[in-house]
This record gives structure tokens, C-alpha cells and sequence, in this order.
């Protein structure tokens, strides 16, 4: 069965508790296919017809002057469920934004948020259960996976998202073998069907990467350095390491 598509999906409310009548003001949704960010994205800010808590209001500084010329959530209901519509949805601590999502469709008579899409993933449930004991907030692992958080000053959905899209990203990569066989013989060159397997292939467009993505690389090998509390593979057969290739076969 072929993957889905992905959605990484946020929402910012007026307040803690849909329970309480607390409304949806901000949706921000990321759109991946075959684990490539495709750069479509959905992003809509909501009147809830409500005054926000103070509280809800420090953490993503939205006013309620701020939304009084959007449209209601009715309004925006069935773009949200196109968007998503057959995908898995990815979503940080997940009860919390499909209560509110139910909530919104309970009042207008659809079906609950799960079923419009092909499944829902708690990418909270995930990091809890690959590092059990830390802090899994998305400012954590944007430190552990080495994501770029600067501009989070407060929170919003459409940003939360793009993060988390990279974290996601980041925590589901995984670290298999990073050696490439290209063939036997000697110096590595013919093959049984002809083709030449000489390294790199003529024509080979090379490119370097620059000192910002150099230090990202880094970054990431220091996470993972820290969370393996050993070196990362790659760091290994960079230093010429021959248990790194051993252990590798």
C-alpha cells in the first residue's frame, strides 16, 4: 500500500477547553508527498465570535480586533476538509487540536475530523516513546534535532506547523547505512550488463553545500550524538573509524 499523502496541521483557540466553548481562531496546514514538503499550504484565521483569554492571548497574540473581519469557522469548514481530506494528519499532542476541530464540525453537523482523513498521527505520543523522560514540547525537539526556532517568538499556527514538519522529518529519518556500493572488479569499473560504474558518473552535476548548510549538518550530528551518547555513523567514517564500516555491513 502506498504512503499517503502527509499533512502537518495547527490550530491556535481562544482559550484551553473546547469543552468550555472555547473556538478555533488560526489553522495553519503544510502539505507533504513522499516525505517532501510540496510548498502548498493552507492558512486561515477564524472569527470565533468570542472574546479570547488572556492567557490564550500571550501565547499567540492574536486579538479579537484582529479577527472581527474574518470569516467564521463555517465559512472555512469545507476548504479545511478538502485540504486534509484522505491524508494522514500529523499533529503535536493531537487530542487537544481534534477536540476543538470536533467541537467546530459537531456544530455543524459533520462528521467528526478523523473521518475525513486516512489517519491522524500524535507526533507528541511519537517523541514521548523515542525519548521517554525528556521534554518533548516542539521548542525541545527543535533543539534536539537541531530546527531553527528563532522566529517563535509567540506561537501561530502555520509557523508551528512548518517547524514541526522538520522535526518530524527529522525524528522519523532514522540512520542506516550511509555507504555506497557501486559494484566490484577492479577500481570498481565494468558490470555484467556493460554499464560503466566509474564514480561519480560523467556528467554529474556536484553540489557543494554552503557554511549555513555545513553547520546545519553539524547541528544534526551533535543531536544525534547527544541522544545516542555516542557518535553519530556518519562521524565515524568521516574519522576513518573501521568499526564504523563493520558495523555497517
Amino acid at each position: 500500500m502506498s504512503v499517503p499523502r502527509q499533512v502537518v496541521l495547527d490550530t491556535e483557540t481562544t482559550g484551553l477547553s473546547a469543552a468550555d466553548g472555547h473556538r478555533i481562531i488560526e489553522v495553519g496546514c503544510i502539505e507533504m508527498i513522499e516525505r517532501r514538503v510540496t510548498g502548498r499550504t493552507l492558512h486561515l484565521y477564524i472569527n470565533p465570535e468570542r472574546e479570547i483569554d488572556e492567557g490564550a492571548l500571550a501565547v499567540h497574540g492574536i486579538s479579537l480586533d484582529r479577527l472581527r473581519d474574518e470569516p467564521r469557522f463555517e465559512q472555512i469548514a469545507q476548504r479545511l476538509i478538502e485540504f486534509v481530506d484522505g491524508a494522514e494528519v500529523l499533529i503535536h499532542n493531537a487530542p487537544f487540536d481534534l477536540g476543538f476541530l470536533d467541537a467546530e464540525f459537531s456544530r455543524l453537523s459533520l462528521q467528526t475530523f478523523r473521518g475525513h482523513v486516512h489517519a491522524v498521527t500524535d507526533t507528541l505520543i511519537m517523541a514521548r516513546s523515542m525519548h521517554p523522560g525528556k521534554r518533548n514540547s516542539l521548542d525541545a525537539l527543535c533543539e534536539r534535532y537541531g530546527v531553527s526556532n528563532a522566529k517563535r517568538v509567540l506561537h501561530g499556527a502555520l509557523l508551528d506547523a512548518q517547524l514541526l514538519a522538520e522535526v518530524y522529518l527529522a525524528m522519523t529519518r532514522g540512520q542506516d547505512s550511509l555507504e555506497i556500493q557501486i559494484g566490484t572488479g577492479a577500481a570498481g569499473k565494468g558490470s555484467a550488463s556493460g554499464c560503466s560504474l566509474d564514480w561519480p558518473p560523467v556528467g554529474l552535476v556536484v553540489a557543494c553545500a554552503d557554511d549555513e548548510e555545513r553547520a546545519a549538518h553539524d547541528a544534526l550530528l551533535a543531536a544525534i550524538a547527544k541522544d545516542c551518547r555516542g557518535p553519530a555513523l556518519w562521524s565515524l567514517i568521516e574519522a576513518g573509524d573501521p568499526s564504523a564500516r563493520a558495523g555497517s555491513a
